[in-house]
């Protein structure tokens, strides 16, 4: 009796530990410190481009406040730049989207069946492996030149990490869990839906966070290479390389490696929700 006691009385403290961790705030060095790293990186930046370069060879590396007058406050650019942002980030989250849906359920079929992974895994590796530069042209013979195609190439380059964590997310419950459904008599289909997905949520969403970045980088692969249609922020990459306006260049660099970091700090949002539902839920 005093030992059911006392471990009930453990568990209600765990659970309760568990409880205040998850309402902790951020901590402030998480904010503070990329704060101080954007600090000494504008101004290195700035250090090399006003002090260490030469005059004429400043064009190289403008300075910060010259890419903000000419890419960020030039309405004209801005609209140009923000226009063709918003074309690359349509074809992005749509490969994005398909990728996970076939990411997801390729790892389904492969976890409840042997054969499927057998099958399938080694091509989602060669997948992984095949150089996206030498297929896009490709692509652009097959399919056209338009949207179809960029998000071909979207899905290809994010296909791969959903699978691997997926898969890698199904396999990691603890054979006591599935023990514990086989003594319930639980069919495979109630077993992959309340124990194997919502334990593999977390893996799942890791791979997201990864796919996410590369969708966007596949985006701008595509629009590189296929220059037909809306005109995305690859293309307009190419025309101020071509000018030498490296002021509109690195404006265009930046806002797209801000949407890859979007993508990745809403995922990422996520998975701190999921990690605390999961959390709270075991420590019922």
């Amino acid at each position: 009796m005093i030992a059911t006691t006392v471990g009930s009385t453990a568990n209600e403290i765990d659970t309760t530990t568990r409880k205040r961790r998850w309402r902790m705030p951020i901590a402030p060095i998480r904010i503070i410190a990329p704060i101080i790293v954007f600090v000494l990186v504008i101004a290195l930046w700035s250090v090399v481009s006003h002090f260490l370069l030469a005059e004429e060879s400043r064009f190289l590396l403008p300075a910060p406040e010259a890419v903000i007058s000419h890419g960020l406050s030039d309405s004209v650019v801005r609209t140009e730049i923000l226009t063709a942002l918003w074309s690359t980030v349509q074809i992005a989250l749509v490969g994005l989207g398909i990728a996970s849906v076939l990411g997801v359920g390729f790892a389904v079929l492969m976890c409840q069946a042997r054969w499927a992974e057998y099958s399938l895994y080694p091509y989602a590796v060669i997948l992984q492996t095949i150089p996206i530069l030498a297929v896009v042209p490709l692509f652009g013979f097959w399919f056209g030149y338009e949207f179809g195609s960029r998000v071909i190439v979207c899905v290809m380059v994010a296909l791969f990490p959903i699978i691997t964590n997926t898969l890698f997310g199904l396999k990691s419950v603890a054979a006591a869990e599935h023990d514990l459904f086989t003594l319930h008599g639980a069919n495979r289909w109630q077993r992959l839906l309340k124990l194997q997905l919502p334990a593999a949520l977390p893996a799942m969403i890791s791979g997201f966070k990864i796919s996410g970045g590369m969708a966007v980088i596949g985006s701008i692969v595509a629009d590189f290479f296929f220059r037909q249609g809306q005109p995305g922020i690859g293309r307009m990459i190419d025309v101020y390389r071509q000018r030498l306006a490296t002021e509109e260049l690195l404006t265009a660099l930046l806002l797209s490696s801000l949407v890859g970091l979007i993508l990745f700090w809403s995922f990422d949002f996520l998975a701190g929700r999921v990690d605390r539902a999961h959390g709270l839920s075991r420590g019922r």
